[in-house]
This record gives C-alpha cells, structure tokens and sequence, in this order.
C-alpha cells in the first residue's frame, strides 16, 4: 500500500517516528514530495527546531530513496478548498498513492480524492488500523519511540499520554486495552 504522508504527519516528530517505524516494518510504503520535506523544514524553522529537521530529512531521504515524489508543473485542472494543498494530491496522483494520510480532513474531501482513487485517512484512523492486525509490531515500534523521545527529552512519558498529545487518541485507547 502506497501512503502519500501530508506535511502535518511528517512534522511532528512523534507522529512521523511512529510512521516511519511502521513502514519500516513493511507495513506499508510512505511516499512525499519534495515540496511537502520543504514545508516540513519552514514548519521546524519557525519552531527554532531548523538544525534537527535538517538531519531528520536527510536520514529521511537516505533511508527511504524511492519515496520521493518528483512532480511535474502544476497541474491547473486540480482543485481543492485550499488551493496551497493541490500540490499535495498532484503528488498523491503522481505517486500513485493508495491512500493519502493527513490530519487536515476538510482540506481533502472525499469525493474529490476519491475521483482519482485515492482514499484520505487519519493518522489516528490509519494507525489503529494497522494496530488491530500487528498489534505487537505497533506496541514495540511505540515503545521505541517512547524511550527516544524520553531520551531527547529528559521527560518520563507514558505510551498512552504520548499518543494522545501526538493526536492519536484512538490508538491510545486501543493500545491500553
């Protein structure tokens, strides 16, 4: 399956730790533009964060090579409520994307994604998901998130305030029971 990951799921680091670490399982195939890893580091740079989202992308780009997305010129006959996230379907389409993964739901209606084959999810949907099939794979996968994040940190988290502050409530619930 091929999941065209929005800027809002790359950016925060948690959410695109828990992500990447799923598909590094062979879970599934993240796929983003360069345009998207662009506005992930303005994101990080207004959030004084520039330095670590420099080497995050560039682990990013060599660990997943095929991932990237180069896009062609805008194409005009796209439309979305938010016409600065057409490039964000152009790529999905591009990428031939299964499913496109953002947390900016009334940004991509359904009924347009789903005219190109394309299906919006949730991070939080998408994951629980995941997590109801490879329920082991997801607890060890955030588990590690956790200890880096406790790591960089300093802070003790636990899993479930961890995935409810990274907007995943359902899998938090989910993982608790």
């Amino acid at each position: 399956m091929r999941v065209l990951l929005d800027t809002c799921v790359i950016y925060p680091s948690i959410l695109r730790s828990i992500l990447l670490g799923v598909a590094n399982e062979g879970l599934f195939s993240p796929l983003w533009s360069e345009r998207i890893i662009e506005e992930w580091r303005r994101a990080a740079q207004r959030n004084h964060n520039e330095a670590e989202a420099t080497i995050e992308i560039a682990l990013l780009r060599v660990n997943w090579p095929k991932s990237q997305i180069e896009i062609g010129p805008e194409n005009k006959s796209l439309f979305l409520p938010d016409e600065n996230d057409i490039h964000v379907l152009q790529a999905a389409i591009e990428g031939n994307a299964d499913e496109l993964l953002t947390a900016n739901l009334k940004d991509f209606p359904t009924s347009i994604l789903s005219s190109h084959g394309i299906i919006r999810r949730s991070p939080d949907d998408f994951l629980l998901e995941i997590a109801m099939s490879h329920r082991n794979e997801i607890l060890k996968i955030i588990e590690t998130v956790k200890k880096e994040a406790i790591r960089r940190s300093g802070i003790s988290i636990n899993n479930r305030k961890m995935l409810k502050s990274s907007r995943l409530p359902k899998l938090a619930k989910f993982i608790a029971s």
